[in-house]
């Protein structure tokens, strides 16, 4: 075979670097310089490992290589990430966190934590996707000790996706009984009136059960018939077949990946802040209104000596930005490499907060009225969690001229940011297997079969939440999958990235996805530098601190049920499995090296050659006068396979 750069020419890849006689990778820095500062040498493949000039060259890399989709409009990353960021926490879990915590003052902690740990993790989970064009788990080929870390992250989705599905089948449920007239959880309906004027006649005496509640733990829950996590009894059918649907649903708009529901999130993204919109103008104009709004941001400056307050705030940072996921990083893998992540992230995390702070106007006004009808103080009208989203809110739009078309409009908001959030979740459960199992994506058959059986997998798991008993074993996923593992995962993650990856590498990364970075970026690329090295580490050990002593001394418990021991032991094992994967492959990844122990960590932190490829194949990046490279695998030597493992293309006669 003629080897002449004339007729051939070896694709371009990263050079090695020379160490006593033996060829090995580049540790993934400063490729140009290194390329520049060494001798290229001169191999001559054998007769054999090159195919015919006139026929193609057939090697497991091109067979097997698959073009990744991208985003088709730049609008659509920041809607899938918008509508993934903002969702069913925003609306219930911020305003009673701001209720709990001292009210407006809680927003010092929170935008302490947001501007400490949410974005500058936010920054580095975008810039790890879009640099390295792969999802949680093939992303650490950037350091291979790590790969723990995207196992960990899709053991939280899977969790996750475990019981978020089943919030949107309630979703479904209150949709469907909105479509009568009177709401059937209203005192309206004749159903109800018994229990309402039992109610009155008691005249605060007791505390009897509101219709709405009623309605939420007899009709939907069935909690009433469950004596605990032991007893899950049978499955309710009307919640099974809401959430087939949910399921349903969420395989057609995901069956053609991001072409699919790209285009979605044009509406799921966008009708919620309508909804808003229109609920914050409606809530102003009822009596009472303004009695919430003050509930919701007056200040209680004591507040702040409380480690609960500034633990609150940095979990709705991580769980309304859906940090340490997965989903935020696979949504980046699919964007251009030169994309802009650094406006990508304050324009996310800021719309994503303001939101959280805007439907905290939509929900006060309206229990601000609801306790002005009942001649109650606003606290003893709002609840935390589902309870706001399916009891007090359900309440108060019974309460309003016109109920049912407020609560259907509701509860298609309540859909929506469900479905968002969903999408992110199962994206990073999806890319995560694509990339490992790279053919899948080159068929589109064998691809939805693939997210088929998947959304079928979680339906059948999802049955036990379902059950009469399900809202006990929802609590208990909903507790733990989010809680101290993911925390670990996101403090690993933080800490591989500057200290094992190298921060000041990262840096220049981030700068190079940047085309013209200009001087803000490159200036506020020294605050994030300083968080990810001591700020954000030191924050996420405090709040992992507590986490530990609060699992500790206080007892989970569903309302007047409270969790038995093994009940949350098994919590306790659903988040250290998350967490324990990152040990665990590290010391496979350890156990695949060769040499001493120094030397096996030395070589599982070093990149691996192909994660500068997205860096080297983007427009303008390699130039016409760079010199060939040849690509080397992850060894010390090279031998006869490294060569018959090269991609040979047809050459320009000169």
């Amino acid at each position: 075979m003629n080897d002449s750069p004339k007729t051939h020419k070896m694709t371009q890849i990263k050079i090695s670097l020379h160490q006593n006689g033996h060829i090995v990778a580049l540790n993934g820095h400063a490729p140009h310089a290194a390329a520049a500062a060494l001798p290229m040498p001169q191999f001559t493949p054998p007769a054999s490992s090159p195919a015919p000039m006139d026929t193609p060259m057939d090697t497991p890399t091109s067979s097997t290589t698959v073009l990744r989709e991208q985003w088709e409009g730049k609008h659509e990353f920041l809607l899938s990430c918008i509508g993934y960021c903002v969702g069913l926490g925003n609306v219930w879990r911020f305003p009673y966190l701001c209720y709990r915590n001292g009210g407006g003052v809680f927003l010092i902690p929170y935008f302490l934590m947001l501007f400490v740990t949410g974005v500058p993790l936010f920054l580095m989970e975008l810039s790890l996707g879009q640099y390295g064009s792969a999802g949680p788990i093939t992303v650490w080929k950037c350091c291979p000790l790590l790969k723990g870390i995207g196992i960990g992250m899709l053991c939280v989705s899977v969790l996750v996706c475990l019981y978020y599905n089943v919030i949107i089948a309630w979703t479904f449920y209150y949709l469907g009984s909105s479509l009568q007239s009177p709401l059937p959880w209203s005192c309206d309906h004749v159903d109800n009136a018994a229990i309402c004027g039992n109610a009155s006649a008691a005249n605060g005496s007791s505390d009897p059960l509101s219709p709405t509640e009623i309605f939420w733990n007899e009709r939907v829950l069935g909690v009433v018939h469950s004596e605990g996590l032991h007893d899950p009894g049978p499955v309710r059918w009307q919640l099974a077949l809401c959430l087939l649907a949910a399921w349903i649903i969420i395989f057609l708009c995901m069956m053609k990946g991001i072409r699919s529901s790209g285009k979605v999130v044009y509406v799921t993204a966008t009708f919620p802040y309508l909804v808003l919109v229109v609920l914050v103008i409606r809530g102003a104009t009822l009596e009472g209104s303004l009695q919430g709004v003050a509930f919701y941001l007056t200040p209680d400056w004591g507040r702040l000596a409380n480690a609960q307050v500034w633990n609150d705030a940095a979990s709705q940072i991580f769980y309304s930005l859906g940090i340490g996921v997965g989903g935020l990083l696979s949504m980046a893998s699919y964007n251009k490499f030169d994309n802009n992540v650094i406006r990508d992230t304050i324009i996310i995390t800021m719309g994503n907060c303001a939101t959280s702070f805007f439907a905290g106007f939509a929900i006060f006004s309206v229990l601000g009225h609801m306790a002005w009808r009942k001649g109650v103080a606003v606290q003893e009208v709002a609840d935390s969690g589902p309870g706001l989203a399916f009891v007090a809110y359900p309440e108060a739009l019974a309460l309003l001229p016109g109920s049912v078309f407020w609560s259907i409009l509701f509860f298609i908001m309540l859909f929506m940011l469900g479905v968002d959030t969903l999408f992110g979740n199962m994206e990073g459960i999806t890319t995560a297997v694509l990339d490992e199992f790279p053919h899948l994506r080159g068929n589109t058959l064998h691809k939805s079969l693939f997210l088929g059986v998947l959304c079928f997998c979680f339906y059948l798991m999802g049955l036990l939440l379902v059950t009469n008993g399900g809202i006990y074993w929802f609590t208990l996923i909903d507790s733990f999958s989010t809680s101290f593992g993911l925390i670990i995962i996101t403090l690993f993650m933080c800490l591989g990235i500057s200290f094992f990856y190298g921060v000041n590498q990262f840096c220049q990364d981030i700068v190079d996805m940047i085309p013209l970075c200009p001087p803000w970026c490159r200036r506020l690329l020294l605050y994030f530098k300083a968080c990810w090295v001591f700020c954000t580490p030191f924050l996420l050990l405090f709040i992992l601190t507590y986490i530990f002593i609060e699992m500790y001394n206080t007892s989970l418990h569903y309302g007047a049920y409270v969790y038995p021991r093994w009940g949350k032991a098994l919590g306790v094992c659903m988040g250290a499995t998350c967490c324990l994967q990152i040990p665990i492959w590290a010391l496979v990844a350890l156990c695949r090296e060769t040499g001493t122990l120094r030397d096996r960590f030395q070589k599982s932190i070093r990149p691996l050659n192909c994660w500068r490829e997205n860096y080297l194949n983007s427009v303008g990046r390699v130039q016409e006068a760079e010199p060939e490279r040849v690509e080397a695998p992850f060894t010390v030597t090279l031998t006869d396979m490294d060569f018959t493992a090269m991609t040979w293309e047809r050459g320009s006669e000169a």
